[in-house]
């Protein structure tokens, strides 16, 4: 039977237990409200700090978060007042032959109490013990059957051990963490995938505005089709394209059609002329930059690569690349890895690159002006877009395209190509390939009064493949004939320089070159 003395000293025991577990509860839940309230990674990192404080005395504790990609820990500094700055924010070291890696194979905590660099040969061992802690508890922060990395809390005396009690609250604490860490990771995912969808939508409504748009890929000719076969094979790949051709033939379009093609297809597709932008400049443009990075940076800038993750990137002009500069990107291309201006930290994307020129990068070579292994990278699978000249059957194509385009943006109704205005176009050169015929058609519907193609033929700046007599010929009877339907009327709104697109007087000097009569209308 027990007796009155052991009764109240038995009594007083479990008092005293049960104050100390209501006391621990207590802890828990302020270490719960004050973790749970934090989303902001950093904030979050100092309320964990404060939370260890109420658990146990300590001189060091870090926050080891585990990066899978690489097998290592990126470590967070949280509580240190007396170190010398060898443990700070964002040390990264290896998990293999670690305490913290130990404790995270583990998934159970590690304690111990005189770390030797004997036993854990490891970069973060030999920091630990040159800031001279010389004891320490490693707990898992366990997500069911995950763990996402470690806390550690250290102390300078081995004297202060951590017992079983200890062990546990901050066992405790570090499954509270572990949610709260979670909750912050993906907190930080979601903000900076939001300021991702608002830098591309900025983009892209500039991209809008430029009307590219691959439907425009217009003709049948031999030559033609075997572009567009080309662009069927390599689309669904990731292969780096190289297009060259002259200038106005159409190359961004068919960048923009292998991208439409592609398993990209639903992700970004971002461009950087490379000639447009002043050599000094173009690394921040396609690299970004960090505020301060050089005079004028007064905010951070992200580049084009960035921008093109898990997207397409279309590098025009490429031969305009400095030569300095092409190292760079050929890292990037190979690693689809690089750094920003201004910033020691690798940012990791996914890009295809697509490459585009007008000038002749065998030349550029053998002048040195261009690397030999980056012409190599990108021009894994090329593409030569003909010229206009070499593809005349798609000009009728191209003309009615154009024709219909411009004739619907100005509200206007245009049914007909005279035959012989249109031979006269299929005849041209057109040194500035489809731009060049798409400018003057622009200018030939504007000019047009009436449901029939009115076009300058006399002011095309070259002219039609052949003799020169015949030439005069044609422009003779093509006067001619206008003359008469406009029933030798020249000037006013409906006559013939109207028609033409000729000034009055310009026309009425062709009329008398020509040796044109009135007996002929």
């Amino acid at each position: 039977m027990e007796t009155p003395g052991k009764q109240a000293v038995r009594e007083s025991m479990e008092a005293e237990n049960l104050s100390r577990d209501r006391e621990q509860l207590r802890l828990l839940l302020e270490v719960n409200n004050a973790l749970v309230s934090n989303l902001e990674l950093h904030p979050l990192l100092h309320a964990i700090s404060a939370a260890i404080g109420r658990v146990v005395r300590h001189d060091y504790s870090s926050l080891c978060l585990y990066d899978e990609a690489r097998d290592e820990f990126v470590m967070q500094a949280l509580h240190f007042p007396g170190g010398t700055g060898l443990l700070h924010e964002q040390v990264v070291f290896k998990r293999k032959g670690s305490p913290t890696g130990q404790a995270f194979t583990d998934r159970t905590p590690l304690v111990i109490d005189n770390l030797d660099e004997k036993r854990f040969h490891n970069d973060v061992t030999s920091w630990l013990l040159a800031e001279g802690i010389k004891s320490a508890c490693w707990v898992p922060l366990l997500r069911g059957k995950r763990c996402i990395g470690v806390l550690c809390v250290g102390n300078c005396h081995s004297s202060v051990s951590f017992d079983h009690e200890i062990v546990a609250a901050l066992l405790s604490i570090g499954n509270q963490v572990a949610i709260a860490v979670e909750n912050a990771l993906a907190f930080k995912e979601i903000r900076e995938l939001k300021d991702q969808l608002a830098k591309e939508k900025t983009y892209l409504e500039g991209e809008i505005r430029a009307e590219h748009d691959p439907r425009e890929i217009v003709g049948n000719s031999t030559e033609w089709r075997q572009v567009l076969e080309q662009i069927e094979i390599v689309a669904p790949t990731s292969a780096g394209v190289l297009i060259t051709g002259e200038t106005g033939t159409g190359k961004e379009l068919v960048a923009r059609a292998i991208h439409e093609k592609s398993r990209r297809r639903t992700n970004t597709f971002v461009k950087v002329n490379c000639a447009a932008v002043p050599a000094g400049l173009l690394e921040s443009e396609l690299f970004g930059h960090e505020k301060g990075a050089f005079t004028g940076a007064i905010a951070q800038r992200t580049g084009r690569f960035e921008l093109a993750h898990k997207g397409t990137l279309l590098l025009d002009e490429i031969g305009d690349v400095p030569l300095e500069l092409q190292p760079k990107l050929l890292r990037a291309l190979q690693e689809q890895q690089f750094e920003r201006l201004g910033s020691s930290h690798t940012i990791k994307v996914d890009v295809r690159v697509i490459a585009v020129t007008n000038r002749n990068l065998s030349e550029l070579l053998e002048q040195r002006q261009f690397r030999q292994d980056l012409y190599y990278r990108l021009n894994v699978f090329p593409i030569m877009v003909p010229a206009l000249r070499e593809r005349r059957s798609d000009i009728p194509l191209l003309v009615n395209h154009f024709v219909k385009k411009y004739a619907a943006r100005l509200r206007r109704t245009i049914d007909v190509v005279p035959a012989d205005v249109m031979n006269s176009l299929t005849q041209c050169e057109w040194p500035g390939n489809i731009r060049e015929l798409e400018n003057f058609i622009e200018r030939s519907v504007i000019l047009t009064r009436g449901t029939t193609l009115q076009v300058p033929l006399t002011e095309l700046r070259n002219a039609p493949r052949g003799n020169p007599d015949t030439l005069q010929a044609m422009e003779r009877e093509y006067i001619v004939k206008v003359l008469r339907e406009c029933r030798g009327v020249i000037g006013g709104l409906y006559g013939a320089s109207a028609r033409l697109g000729l000034k009055r007087t310009t026309l009425n000097a062709r009329i008398r070159k020509l040796g044109i009569s009135r007996e002929e209308l």
